[in-house]
């Protein structure tokens, strides 16, 4: 059995969304059939989704409202489990759907939705835009010029929101122009995430932890999001992004600041959101001697995946084989601060890794006197490991007696499951977007990123990236299926350390 527990679900202090209009542009793109319609969905079946709430499918293909219904409803047969597809559910469902054929890039035809705005009676909208960012501004700007938006509509906006600072602050005015920071709401989705969520409660609800969070007590932060696929047919985007700026800047940088920022006064969004700011401006810059020593950079090779052999990153359809760009990242860094004073927090990233993996190790300081067997001086550590994905849990490795009377006090390490089954006995998780769609309905913002957390994400990436081009050095080969470059191990064990693999 696996030493993570699930951690159920947590609705007792959800409410039904205020009634909305939640038009989303780019309905009929992978985001939306994968994520967005399954989300809605189980909200729905949940009842967290208000009577009145009405849905908008926006696209630039011809389609009726039947017609597109039939795609949502296809996009939920592929993407959600057949035994959570109840019939009458499913029907109520696609019955709040209508459906807008339109150019996003031009002003004519958004009088059609301000049409149907005024069609039933008017409540506050949420626009999400499940498009490229080059499009944002266009479509916020034709909203307002159609008189569309009022006081309390929002914007849902997905990453990448450009591709370094300069761009970013680009696309953020593009928004800001329509919309107050107070409504635009950027996703994350590692934010949304039930684990993420009991992290917090984790760490400031638990004298356990809230007193031994800080240097004396950690010796040191692993991180690693792992994927297991390839491109998938994104050689365009990615091979001008790379794993740095497509994982780094956003996801792990998140995980980052909610492990590392202070308590905050209370659960407010801008409360918790400075914190995190505080974390991203204390995040040590790196310097050109711990380039070469701190930071691994690496490229798939051929290799296989679950026993089948799959090109390498220059192999892949449309490559450019002269391309340098980065499909795995694995750094040494740190906070300069107080609280984490000589603690070295190591990020690990990368594509055709082993398996799809997200997790972050917490491990704590060893007793400064130890009286047990010498040989396993090496196991007398607590870990506390907390699983995004695959199965999203948190277990505290101790140490305790090896049971036997010929055993004397050898020690063995087992984990102290940190059981939520008990209080929250359903057994499905929610998908991220279910809780951050709720919180957008409800106009909640503590689980959206802030712009100024945007900016300086992007402030020390960029200090990296521009560091990379100045040495101009291929990235270092991997296997695909392997755990990257050996030179991402070599990083850690000049520590005395390594990377946390034994599930």
């Amino acid at each position: 059995m696996s030493q993570f527990k699930r951690t159920g679900e947590a609705r007792s202090s959800d409410v039904i969304g205020t009634a909305v209009d939640f038009v989303l542009f780019g309905a009929l793109g992978d985001l939306s059939q994968r994520k967005l319609y399954p989300a809605l969905y189980q909200l729905d079946r949940e009842g967290l989704l208000d009577d009145d709430t009405r849905l908008l499918g926006v696209a630039r293909y011809e389609l009726d409202d039947d017609g597109f219904r039939g795609k949502v409803e296809a996009a939920l047969k592929q993407h959600v489990k057949s035994a959570e597809l109840d019939r009458a559910a499913v029907k109520r469902f696609l019955a709040r759907f209508t459906y807008c054929r339109l150019d996003f890039s031009t002003p004519e035809g958004y009088q059609a939705i301000r049409d149907w705005r005024q069609a039933g009676s008017v409540r506050p909208m949420v626009v999400y835009l499940a498009v490229g960012a080059n499009l944002y501004g266009d479509i916020c700007r034709h909203l307002e010029a159609s008189g569309s938006l009022d006081e309390r509509s929002r914007v849902v906006v997905e990453k990448p929101i450009g591709h370094d600072l300069v761009s970013s602050g680009e696309v953020n005015d593009a928004i800001g122009a329509v919309f107050p920071e107070s409504r635009i709401y950027r996703i994350d989705h590692y934010l949304g995430k039930e684990t993420v969520q009991n992290l917090i409660a984790l760490r400031f609800a638990n004298p356990l932890f809230g007193t031994q969070w800080n240097q004396n007590h950690i010796s040191h932060v692993e991180i690693t999001v792992a994927e297991k696929v390839g491109i998938e047919g994104r050689w365009g985007y990615f091979d001008q992004a790379g794993q740095l700026r497509d994982m780094v800047q956003n996801h792990l940088l998140q995980l980052v600041c909610l492990i590392a920022m202070d308590p905050p006064a209370n659960l407010d969004a801008d409360a918790i959101r400075d914190e995190k700011v505080k974390v991203l401006k204390a995040l040590k810059p790196f310097t050109d001697d711990m380039l070469g020593r701190d930071v691994v950079r690496g490229q798939y090779i051929a290799g296989t995946a679950d026993g089948a052999s799959v090109p390498g990153y220059l192999e892949e359809e449309g490559a450019n084989t002269e391309s340098h760009t980065e499909t795995f990242v694995a750094m040494k860094t740190g906070v300069a601060n107080w609280r984490w004073a000589g603690v070295p927090f190591y990020l690990r990233t990368g594509k055709r890794l082993p398996e799809k993996l997200s997790q972050i190790i917490i491990h704590f300081r060893q007793q400064p006197h130890y009286i047990f067997d010498p040989d396993q001086r090496a196991l007398a550590a607590n870990k506390l490991v907390i699983r995004l994905q695959p199965e999203e849990g948190i277990a505290l490795e101790v140490l305790t007696k090896d049971s036997g009377l010929d055993k004397g006090m050898r020690l063995r390490r087992g984990p102290l499951h940190l059981d939520f089954n008990s209080a929250f006995p359903k057994s499905r998780i929610p998908d991220a977007y279910e809780r951050l769609l709720l919180e957008v309905m409800k106009g909640q913002q503590y689980l959206f990123v802030r712009r100024d957390e945007v900016e300086h994400a992007w402030r020390w990436c960029d200090s990296l990236i521009d560091a990379w081009q100045d040495r101009d050095e291929a990235p270092r080969r991997y296997p695909a299926g392997s755990w990257g470059p050996v030179a991402s191990i070599a990083m850690i064990t000049q520590d005395g350390r390594s990377w946390y693999e034994d599930y």
